[in-house]
């Protein structure tokens, strides 16, 4: 199996549900909007983000709701984000697949100050040949990143590519630019909300691995 591995950070290899959830409940306190669960979160959401947030309020934030909500999000998230760790057996699965020769990048949707030094401090920044954080406004998806992603990667001589995320949205990129995908269970979505995809859901990362490599061969 020889294709490259573009992966997602949020809710994929950083098992940072509990932080995303707490920043956006901590965000909500600041404008006296309702707390959600979990459960429900991991329903409802979707990019773009006001569009996720219109499901939860029944209505779209304003544009200073939207402001105090965004920056609100990202103060909280930086705190909470502290006591996360990786997803169980990321590290030796990104270990393994650079030692055996074999290619992954890193694209998401984080800001560079929510991704790079996070994934510097739990040490993998080394099994990557491109990490990419995001580039564009808050509200863009992710099939442009992807985009950009994949055009900026040099030697993928025409292999081919499987994104590993957590959301619609990375089977949406993968399937903008002519990739394969496989969705984990492990973040923002439901399992049946991943299964709408209509791409292999994996209930674990190594599961995930290998539903690519059978899927890539």
């Amino acid at each position: 199996m020889n294709a490259h591995l573009v992966w997602d950070w949020n809710g994929t290899l950083f098992n940072d549900i509990e932080a995303v959830v707490g920043a956006t409940n901590a965000s909500f306190a600041e404008l006296g909007l309702p707390l959600i669960t979990a459960e429900r979160y991991r329903e409802l959401y979707c990019v773009p983000v006001p569009l996720f947030y219109e499901r939860l309020l029944g209505r779209l934030p304003s544009d200073e709701e939207w402001a105090v909500l965004d920056a609100g999000f990202e103060r909280h998230y930086l705190r909470l984000a502290e006591q996360c760790a990786l997803a169980e057996g990321a590290a030796e699965l990104l270990a393994s697949r650079q030692a055996s020769g074999l290619t992954q990048s890193l694209c998401s949707l984080a800001t560079p100050q929510q991704l790079l030094p996070f994934v510097t401090a739990h040490g993998i920044s080394g099994h990557f040949v491109r990490i990419d954080g995001r580039s564009g406004a808050a509200i863009e998806g992710k099939s442009g990143q992807m985009a950009r992603h994949l055009a900026a990667l040099d030697g993928l001589d025409g292999r081919p590519v499987v994104v590993i995320g957590d959301a619609l949205d990375d089977a949406a990129a993968a399937a903008h630019v002519g990739a394969f995908a496989v969705l984990y269970t492990g973040g923002s979505h439901s399992r049946a909300s991943l299964e709408t995809a209509g791409v292999p859901v994996a209930d674990s990362l190594a599961e995930a691995v290998e539903l690519a490599e059978r899927i890539a061969s």
